[in-house]
């Protein structure tokens, strides 16, 4: 039977950096990789309740959804499509208290997020502006 999951993510930004959490290994899904915080919506669920609840779930911290950044999809399995909204985010905390769902988080500037981003990830990110957003305070909290 073919499945659709619609997921949303949390693409934080605070002084320059992004919120990247790294998965646990033992996740069945990409073990170990960096990603940004966030996860599948609940039936019913509004999107940007659905990612305020994943973030404070996965990363203990309050956030203010911004703008959606873009949309994408990709397949886990020839019968499990994934539709991914990455949402513009701001926060006024620093301090990430993990969950079971992640071993670490690193607030990473560009060249970080080069490093420890899966290329598809940090391809989407520079394609669909992400990296100039970091770099413009002035964007910061508008709308």
């Amino acid at each position: 039977m073919n499945q659709m999951v619609v997921v949303v993510k949390a693409i934080i930004i605070r002084n320059g950096k992004v919120l990247l959490m790294r998965r646990s290994d033992e996740d069945q899904v990409a073990a170990g990789e960096w990603e940004t915080p966030g996860g599948k919506i609940d039936f019913g669920e509004q999107l940007e309740r659905a990612l305020i609840r994943e973030v404070s779930e996965e990363a203990g911290i309050g956030i203010t959804v911004e703008k959606l950044m873009y949309a994408t999809t990709f397949h886990t399995a020839p019968d499990r499509q994934i539709i991914l909204l990455s949402y513009h985010c701001s926060t006024d905390q620093d301090t990430v208290i993990l969950s079971e769902e992640h071993s670490a988080y690193a607030w990473a500037d560009k060249e970080q997020l080069a490093q420890l981003l899966p290329e598809a990830i940090h391809d989407d990110f520079h394609r669909n502006g992400v990296l100039k957003i970091m770099d413009s305070d002035s964007w910061q909290g508008e709308k």
